[in-house]
């Protein structure tokens, strides 16, 4: 069974920690402090989760998630990840991260910023457009009416089709918002952001957005 590493143990990291584990998959956790204070969470999730630093995460992973404040970007390790699909569910909140003028001026992407930083890894943005707690509870089978749609954006098809097929998995529709560059489309204050829509409205919502 594939192992999905995942680097940031907070709301979404750790509800993504429960839909994945629901699923059958294996997961390795960590967060800032260290292994040694996920103690409950480990509790909570059971024995196919483990407690790990940011760097054995992303070791272990198949492919791997990355959820941290953005200000913390820069310190998810790199080498372990060198060709692994890593899934962006980072958010921009000035208000925590403090001001980045690169995102403030439209320059860049919050998801372009991780690619960046993680050159031979193939980058796909998302699950930072849903609340995190609807993560594990939200999804419903294939073909279901009006069923929940979250975007994704990415470079590599390939690494595309495979989160595509997660989401499938945890019971959501994909949407293709195109390149990471385009991701600025489905970050915080965009119609589309945290608001539940099905595949039809979150076309219209993605379209709507005005950067």
């Amino acid at each position: 069974m594939t192992t999905i590493g995942i680097i940031g143990a907070g709301n979404i990291g750790s509800n993504f920690a429960k839909a994945a584990i629901a699923k059958g998959y294996d997961v390795v956790i960590s967060n800032s402090r260290g292994p040694e204070t996920l103690g409950d969470l480990m509790s909570e999730l059971g024995a196919k989760a483990t407690a790990a630093t940011a760097e054995d995460a992303a070791t272990a992973g198949d492919f791997v998630l990355v959820a941290v404040p953005l200000k913390n970007y820069r310190e998810v390790p790199v080498d372990p990840l060198v060709g692994k699909l890593v899934i962006d569910a980072n958010n921009y909140y000035f208000e925590r991260d403090g001001q980045i003028p690169a995102l403030d001026n439209n320059e860049t992407t919050t998801a372009q910023m991780l690619q960046e930083h993680l050159p031979d890894s193939h980058v796909v943005k998302a699950f930072n457009n849903i609340p995190a707690k609807d993560i594990p509870t939200d999804g419903t089978a294939t073909g279901t009416e009006n069923r929940r749609a979250l975007p994704i954006a990415g470079n590599d098809a390939n690494a595309k089709e495979r989160v595509t097929a997660l989401l499938d998995e945890f019971g959501f529709d994909a949407v293709d918002v195109g390149p990471l560059e385009d991701s600025w489309r489905v970050e915080r204050d965009r119609p589309a952001y945290v608001v539940r829509s099905n595949a039809d409205e979150l076309r219209d919502r993605i379209a709507e957005a005005v950067r």
